[in-house]
């Protein structure tokens, strides 16, 4: 049976690929002091995220093509993350049974077009995805918010962990980028797996792969800053 929250079990954190210049060992324990931390004296009454924050060097971001790229970590880093199903009757029946937030296409017809701040990400019946445009304007696309499709086959709860499992990089005019990749409630494995993951997926976006990494840190909402690299 499928948790909310949890995608099925992944393996064990691989070991660092062959260039890698970021030791596994050097991860897990950065990893442990942040966990440490966040469980002692500077423990927070809500669940701080942890983000990966990377610096960037030997870009122009006006001349240099942009990269952009998600992927799926294997523990979802953001549970809290609100999903909501734009759906046609089916699937709004099946929402309101997992007691999920949905909206069919009257209750868009009924809205403003702001819908794009009231969620975090989307998920939309086949039949409702082309109507989309129509009732809500460009809102959505705008905001990088343009929902997923969803068949009636597809498990809405699985569905929307997807979601809330996958990081996009993309360059924009700075040279800096931060993602979340993980939370103060997972354990150290899960914390290595989806980082480990995600820097070497940054470094495949990358034109000169290692060479264009400045720094790399992992930081909790509250905490300081763990230099990786």
């Amino acid at each position: 049976m499928h948790t909310p929250g949890q995608l099925p079990a992944a393996p064990a954190p691989a070991p660092a690929p062959a260039g890698t210049k970021v030791p596994i060992t050097r991860v897990r324990e950065e990893v442990s002091a942040i966990l440490a931390a966040s469980a002692g004296d500077q423990k927070r009454k809500f669940v701080e995220t942890v983000e990966l924050q990377i610096g960037l060097k030997n870009y122009d971001p006006q001349r240099d093509k942009r990269f952009s790229g998600t992927i799926k970590l294997p523990y979802v880093p953001r549970p809290r993350m609100s999903v909501c199903i734009l759906g046609d009757a089916h699937d709004c029946d099946r929402a309101k049974e997992q007691d999920m937030p949905f909206r069919s296409a009257d209750d868009l017809k009924k809205l403003n077009k702001n819908m794009a701040a009231s969620y975090d990400a989307f998920l939309a019946s086949e039949s409702m995805i082309k109507q989309i445009p129509r009732l809500l304007g460009p809102g959505l696309h705008k905001a990088g918010k343009f929902p997923t499709p969803i068949g009636h086959n597809d498990e809405l709860s699985v569905r929307a962990d997807e979601i809330r499992a996958t990081i996009k990089f993309q360059l924009k005019k700075v040279l800096c980028l931060a993602v979340a990749i993980g939370n103060v409630s997972m354990t150290e494995d899960e914390l290595v797996s989806n980082i480990m993951l995600a820097i070497n997926f940054l470094v495949s976006l990358l034109k000169k792969n290692w060479q264009n990494v400045k720094s790399l840190f992992i930081k909790s909402t509250m905490g300081k800053p763990h230099r990786l690299l």
